[in-house]
């Protein structure tokens, strides 16, 4: 269905795109919608060695970061370009990192936005909520015993 392929600091600029077309619509339901403040969030935590595009055939379909911070593992920039979202891609992307973190024996960490949809489908994951800064919901999932589910 989909494939991880490394992302470089080339990506940048394409991947800032990315994440204004994903976001666009919750940052302007919340009244914080600029591309400036878009593109300088996404700057300020691109860690590309730690970025994988979703691929989809030859079509880049997404990014996501995926990698150690504070005591864990973090996704930061979960980004599907509103044509393949609503299809099962974010569940199977998920899917993925999640089996990773719990095969590593690692918890996950990620910041959403009040009020985004993403609130319910990390959710559905396991994510519970461990705080509030500003107008982000912080979540974490513990760690899984795969040979138990």
């Amino acid at each position: 269905m989909f494939t991880f392929a490394p992302a470089t600091p080339a990506d940048l600029e394409t991947l800032v795109a990315l994440k204004i077309a994903a976001m666009r619509e919750s940052l302007e339901a919340v009244g914080r919608f600029t591309p400036e403040r878009a593109r300088a969030r996404f700057v300020e935590g691109f860690r590309p060695e730690h970025t994988r595009l979703i691929q989809v055939g030859e079509a880049l379909a997404g990014c996501v970061a995926f990698g150690p911070r504070e005591g864990g593992w973090e996704i930061e920039h979960f980004y599907l370009d509103p044509a393949h979202q609503g299809a099962g891609l974010g569940a199977a992307v998920m899917a993925a990192l999640l089996a990773e973190a719990d095969a590593a024996r690692r918890p996950v960490n990620l910041t959403v936005l009040r009020g985004s949809p993403a609130n319910r489908f990390y959710a559905r994951f396991g994510f519970e909520e461990v705080g509030r800064e500003g107008v982000d919901i912080l979540y974490r999932r513990s760690v899984r015993n795969n040979s138990a589910e």
